[in-house]
């Protein structure tokens, strides 16, 4: 039995600066920032010079709820997995240092007030954010044990956050916003496949089935596929300069910023290793900022 001195040591090691941390990687907050990003730069593409600061925050507070809720989920559905991996083991669920019921809690009121939030711009913007929460959390992270075509499922959500954004100011499916949601689909399934490469060991050991596999080993078709999905942006983007969605000069700039992408995806397929798969990484995490940029000057 623990005596009394032992649980206030206990207690007092637990300090603010650690539970922030801990909630920090719980609702995954680096992404969760780079998602809600993309989510108000596609706001800022539809209101030009008409961004009005409540609806910003609206939709910023309600898409890190939404977004902080969905990561919690996949955390608690995934823990038991997490433990298995390094890159995931030190998560507050997967170590032990949050019990699920409490995440849940938090889940359950972050999803509930995101929801209202995005609500007071329009019922569209709150029904895509609950459908980017319900598609990720229930579709897309079961998935991922069971099928290759999770990739797919998740890259719904994943691109959902600019057509929110776009939503929230316009309030209606605009082709602007279908044109967003292309640009952002297509890039999620390179930029997914150079993180899978670089963490397969991991994933394989925790039974996830992320990539197509050949004779125990990462079928080398991966590097063919994530050429494709790289080069299919500038069909894209210029179908979308043909029906005046963006301008000659944004249309350019995009096809630039899109070139280095597929340049990185080339030498991803010529090299297949972990060095080019890196690079296709941080490639990606380059171009969306970049591209979404391009597209605030050029729409």
């Amino acid at each position: 039995m623990k005596s009394k001195a032992q649980v206030q040591v206990r207690t007092a090691s637990i300090t603010l600066r650690d539970w922030i941390q801990d909630f920090e990687l719980l609702v995954k907050f680096r992404l969760s920032t780079f998602v809600v990003f993309s989510s108000l730069v596609a706001y800022g593409i539809a209101a030009g010079s008409d961004i009005r600061l409540i609806p910003f925050m609206l939709l910023m507070s309600g898409g890190f709820l939404i977004t902080f809720a969905a990561n919690i989920l996949n955390e608690i559905l995934e823990a038991d997995y997490d433990r298995m991996m390094e890159r995931t083991s030190n998560r507050p669920l997967a170590a032990r240092r949050w019990n699920s019921s409490s995440a849940l809690v938090i889940a359950g009121l972050s999803s509930l007030a995101g929801i209202v939030l995005l609500a007071l711009l329009n019922p569209l913007t709150s029904f895509l954010g609950t459908l980017s929460l319900v598609t990720y959390a229930f579709l897309y992270t079961p998935l991922k044990r069971y099928s290759t075509i999770s990739v797919m499922v998740g890259a719904i959500p994943g691109a959902l956050p600019v057509m929110i954004g776009m939503i929230a100011h316009d309030g209606v499916i605009t082709s602007q916003a279908l044109f967003l949601f292309a640009i952002q689909f297509i890039w999620q399934f390179p930029h997914f496949w150079s993180i899978g490469f670089l963490s397969y060991d991991q994933y394989s050991a925790a039974g996830y089935k992320l990539l197509p596999e050949e004779d125990g080993a990462i079928d080398r078709r991966l590097g063919t596929q994530a050429l494709v999905y790289t080069c299919l942006l500038i069909p894209v983007i210029w179908f979308g300069f043909s029906i005046g969605l963006i301008s000659l000069y944004g249309a350019i700039g995009l096809t630039l910023v899109s070139s280095y992408f597929i340049w990185r995806a080339w030498n991803f397929y010529r090299q297949f290793d972990k060095p080019s798969a890196r690079a296709l990484m941080f490639s990606s995490f380059i171009f969306l900022p970049l591209a979404l940029m391009v597209l605030w000057w050029g729409m």
